[in-house]
């Protein structure tokens, strides 16, 4: 294996049979010791993180191949904290692509002049930059089209992907007492389709429980167990 890119949660290694492994750690995004999902620096180790993060991914993803819809996962490796995926070219540098059934974190930031903490929204699609350095700033599907990160026909397919995987996994959660606030998902070509890609975890979403946030090794437990 060749060590490809390191990441906040994950590493990246490079197969010889030309697929990747991903190697989930127990680090999470946040700060001051605090979880957050939607941070862009890593705040806290949490132990089990990296394996409880895997068996919710390979449980969601699974459910979104059952359901007809195209990711790049291979198999898991629950034991080693890992997972085998398909090579897939991502959009740029990386787009993160929010879904929000609630207003909450960012959306708040941004407009809360406009709504309320907890507002219902309509699986609001929102689409940002991966980039650190100017945090994560979104984009429009106009501008996206423009910089020739992706074109209109594949903004609609993108959005309408996001809305269909989030409510399956909004429903999901549901059955288990749980509601999905919102939710981070990543995409990249395979082949020319847009597939999902990364992982599907407590580490990118926000999930409420009795109106309390549920950590990440709860929401596995809650989900799982």
């Amino acid at each position: 294996m060749k060590l490809v890119y390191q990441g906040k949660t994950k590493d990246v290694f490079a197969l010889d049979d030309g697929n990747y492994l991903l190697k989930f750690k127990d680090d999470a995004t946040g700060e001051g010791g605090v979880f957050d999902p939607g941070a862009n620096t890593v705040g806290l180790q949490i132990a089990g993180m990296g394996q409880g993060g895997l068996r919710l991914t390979e449980y969601f993803f699974t459910k979104i191949q059952d359901a007809g819809w195209p990711t790049h996962f291979a198999s898991a490796d629950i034991a080693a904290a890992t997972m085998t995926v398909r090579p897939a070219q991502v959009f740029g540098k990386g787009l993160e692509v929010i879904c929000r059934f609630r207003a909450t974190g960012s959306f708040m930031r941004r407009y809360g002049a406009y709504a309320t903490e907890g507002q219902p929204l309509d699986a609001f699609v929102e689409v940002t930059l991966k980039d650190d350095d100017r945090g994560d700033p979104p984009i429009s599907k106009d501008a996206l089209a423009m910089l020739g990160l992706l074109t209109e026909a594949e903004y609609e397919t993108l959005k309408d992907l996001t809305q269909k995987m989030s409510t399956l996994i909004r429903d999901a959660l549901a059955q288990k007492g749980m509601e999905l606030y919102d939710i981070k998902l990543e995409f990249g070509r395979v082949g020319g389709e847009i597939v999902l890609i990364d992982e599907i975890s407590g580490g990118n979403m926000r999930v409420y429980k009795d109106g309390t946030i549920v950590q990440p090794l709860d929401l596995v437990r809650l989900m799982l167990d």
